[in-house]
């Protein structure tokens, strides 16, 4: 390790044991705490990658995996080199900083509720160039993301679906009973904001038309509705959400 990356290391470590602190004071503010605790949260990202990088300064791991998820979490498939930013993963890295393979070398790349996770258009825009590029000749990008129609259409009438949306998406959350009207659906989707560090924020909505654009103009031939899969995709995840494959 560098002097440099032995400074840099301290710095944080230095950064991370100031907002635990401040984080034990009653006198800390709410609105303070939220950004410290997110803040926190960054800072173990950051340490993941940073190990990673260290073992492949490159940027290129050595291993060319023909099938990738990414950000899966602890939905593991079978076959699929899984590139993470937490743990467990074959791979922790942060791929707002760039997917760590080789160009051209990639035959299917999956992810599942992630894209809304990362923040729009700087990493958005990125993830799906460094898809585009790693995926070989008519390799497939397969994308699923919380459907930001699936709650918007039937707004402002409501529907009688509303209840069980939020059974399903909201049923093991803490926050449960602060979600009350459809409206809340829609919050969900557009920016799920709760301050729980087992949950991350959503940083854009997506649909269908959107995800074509995005992927269309990273450089994909053809963007099309894909029909869901349980042997890849979560079960649980098929209701209310939209899936694309796009092919080089």
């Amino acid at each position: 390790m560098s002097a440099h990356d032995t400074e840099s290391s301290s710095s944080v470590d230095a950064l991370a044991q100031q907002i635990a602190a401040l984080l034990r004071k009653p006198s800390t503010t709410h609105g303070l705490a939220r950004t410290l605790r997110a803040a926190a949260k960054e800072i173990n990202l950051h340490r993941h990658h940073s190990a990673s990088q260290k073992a492949w300064p490159s940027g290129h791991i050595d291993q060319m995996p023909r099938k990738v998820q990414i950000g899966g979490g602890s939905h593991r498939i079978d076959g699929f080199f899984n590139i993470d930013a937490v743990p467990p993963a074959d791979l922790l890295w942060d791929v707002r900083e760039g997917i760590p393979l080789h160009d051209g070398t990639v035959r299917e790349l999956f992810s599942e509720h992630f894209l809304e996770h990362i923040d729009y258009p700087r990493s958005a825009k990125y993830y799906a160039r460094e898809a585009y590029r790693v995926l070989a000749p008519r390799g497939q990008l397969i994308t699923g993301v919380p459907d930001a129609s699936f709650v918007l259409d039937p707004y402002p009438i409501g529907t009688s679906e509303s209840t069980e949306m939020i059974r399903r998406w909201y049923g093991n959350r803490d926050c449960l009973a602060d979600i009350n009207t459809h409206l809340d659906l829609i919050n969900y989707v557009f920016r799920d904001q709760d301050d729980d560090p087992k949950y991350n924020p959503h940083y854009w909505a997506y649909d269908y038309e959107k995800l074509v654009q995005l992927f269309t103009e990273a450089g994909f031939k053809r963007v099309e509705r894909w029909d869901f899969d349980p042997e890849i995709a979560s079960p649980k995840r098929q209701w209310g959400s939209v899936y694309v494959i796009a092919t080089k």
